[in-house]
């Protein structure tokens, strides 16, 4: 597989390709994650550690709902951000990472410039119409040093991708199902954040959106 960062299109082994540099660092591989397998497995993983809405620090209720699966999941409660082995709800081990979920987010990262990326982390989360992701920055990981990929399913959604400051210009860049986004080294602590999803029904996963995040946490 090569890089075409001219916006042109190529077959992959996820479906049919063009790459979109969003900045320095990052990219959107546009129709990269076609494979209907992913949502069979998402399925099986929320069959074992259930999607649930957890809570900031705060006591806030956050409005997308979240589960894992790899070696640590994230979580958020009255004592912090953090990953942790094991899910609190179910006291169980996190599920396994699907082997296709690892061999997407390797090969993601690679046609980035990331060769090398060994996720040991998948947050999953579900949006309905209505929900939203505030921009934030992916900090709670134990280094910076590997880059996010992040995978869209489902609905479309409106992705904004800001720089290393809070006040940095902010673009927006549309997402549709199978489009993946790597950011790393320059663009590792990008602010990012998904705008309120609108109403509407997908084929493959009705009215919501799925996305997966790999990261390198511990």
């Amino acid at each position: 597989m090569t890089i075409a960062w001219e916006g042109s299109m190529e077959p992959d082994l996820f479906g049919t390709r063009r790459d979109e540099p969003i900045g320095s660092g990052a990219v959107i591989l546009r129709g990269f994650a076609l494979d209907p397998a992913m949502l069979d497995e998402v399925a099986r993983i929320a069959g074992l550690s259930p999607f649930r809405h957890m809570q900031t620090p705060g006591g806030r209720r956050i409005g997308v709902e979240m589960t894992n699966c790899g070696a640590l999941g994230w979580v958020s409660d009255r004592r912090g951000y953090r990953y942790e082995p094991r899910d609190p709800l179910t006291g169980q081990l996190w599920p396994e990472m699907p082997p296709r979920f690892r061999q997407l987010a390797e090969a993601a990262a690679a046609l980035a410039g990331f060769p090398g990326f060994r996720p040991d982390a998948c947050l999953i989360n579900r949006y309905v119409p209505g929900v939203k992701m505030g921009l934030h920055q992916d900090r709670d990981e134990a280094g910076f040093d590997a880059p996010i990929v992040s995978v869209s399913l489902g609905l479309p959604a409106t992705f904004q991708f800001g720089g290393p400051e809070r006040g940095d210009p902010v673009a927006k860049h549309s997402l549709n199902h199978g489009d993946a986004v790597v950011w790393g080294g320059p663009a590792r602590l990008n602010w990012h954040g998904i705008l309120t999803l609108r109403r509407g029904e997908h084929p493959l996963t009705g009215a919501c959106r799925i996305n997966l995040t790999f990261r390198r946490a511990g």
